[in-house]
């Protein structure tokens, strides 16, 4: 493998690494810190690389606006739809068992898959990179690296540092933290953590609506898509150790270098490397790599 090549590969495991971590940290939130068991979460991502496709044209029509107003409109949606989702369903799960999380957000998926059917139809679409961003940049003599993809790395590591600055250096950051550790106790002191809940999960559906539209462009829009990326985000936040936002980061940045690598240099076994990077871990550390907080 020459250094170009080598480049590319790492390159391309860096973008999904941070794209897997995009979507993982809105499981992060609602499952590390808010305890529930979301398995809805992967719909989410769909809705948000649906949103990319059916939104584009009626935003262009309406506002005269491009990719980029899109992706404002989609992510407003996405909270908006986040905090009535909280508000009608999840708000009554946070006392009750896993097992009727699991069936609540099961039929969530059941009940999202139905309406993408009805509303936008079973074939694959899909979805154009802004023109601004559909170059290539030269790397060597033959090979190029599209710019969006550079897009969504530089996408990715604007949020993580962006969540960072929210939990570590913000009133609202520390409220969050000492909810999801003491929930009486934050009420006790007068913070409404209703709210604060329905704050986190809708901006748990927003991040995971975002991470669906920025990788629309590179990836094709499908019915069922976003069940495969559920997987892989479970296996990040159990890796990362629940809560763990940090923890979500590095565990992304692994799986996103030991599958690409994996494809190239051991093709016949990729698709166990990462849950066989997951078993070691755990064997190590049984909390993950990182404790929330």
């Amino acid at each position: 493998m020459d250094i170009a090549t080598l480049l590319v590969q790492c390159l391309n495991a860096l973008q999904y690494g941070l794209l897997l971590f995009l979507v993982a940290s809105g499981l992060t939130l609602i499952f590390g810190i808010m305890g529930i068991i979301n398995l809805a979460h992967g719909s989410f991502y769909m809705i948000g690389a649906y949103m990319a496709f059916a939104l584009a044209p009626i935003v262009a029509a309406t506002f005269g606006g491009g990719f980029f107003a899109t992706l404002l409109i989609g992510v407003a949606l996405a909270v908006l739809l986040g905090y009535l989702l909280e508000w009608v369903f999840f708000s009554y799960l946070y006392e009750r068992e896993h097992l009727q999380q699991v069936l609540m957000t099961y039929g969530l998926i059941l009940v999202f898959e139905e309406l993408r059917s009805l509303l936008v139809g079973d074939d694959v679409h899909g979805v154009k990179a802004p023109d601004v961003l559909s170059g290539t940049i030269p790397l060597g003599d033959l090979m190029t690296y599209p710019v969006y993809r550079l897009f969504i790395s530089a996408v990715c590591i604007a949020l993580a540092l962006g969540m960072w600055v929210v939990f570590t250096r913000t009133r609202l950051g520390m409220m969050i933290r000492a909810g999801s550790t003491n929930r009486e106790m934050v009420q006790s002191l007068g913070i409404d953590i209703k709210f604060l809940y329905r704050i986190v999960f809708a901006a748990g559906v927003a991040i995971a609506v975002l991470a669906g539209m920025v990788a629309a462009p590179v990836s094709s829009v499908y019915p069922g898509m976003g069940n495969s990326v559920l997987i892989i985000c479970f296996v990040v936040v159990v890796i990362g150790g629940i809560g763990s936002i940090r923890g979500a980061l590095l565990a992304a940045l692994l799986i996103g270098f030991v599958d690409t690598f994996g494809k190239v240099f051991l093709p016949e076994v990729a698709g166990v490397l990462v849950y066989l990077l997951m078993a070691l871990i755990l064997l190590w550390k049984p909390d993950g790599l990182f404790k929330a907080g």
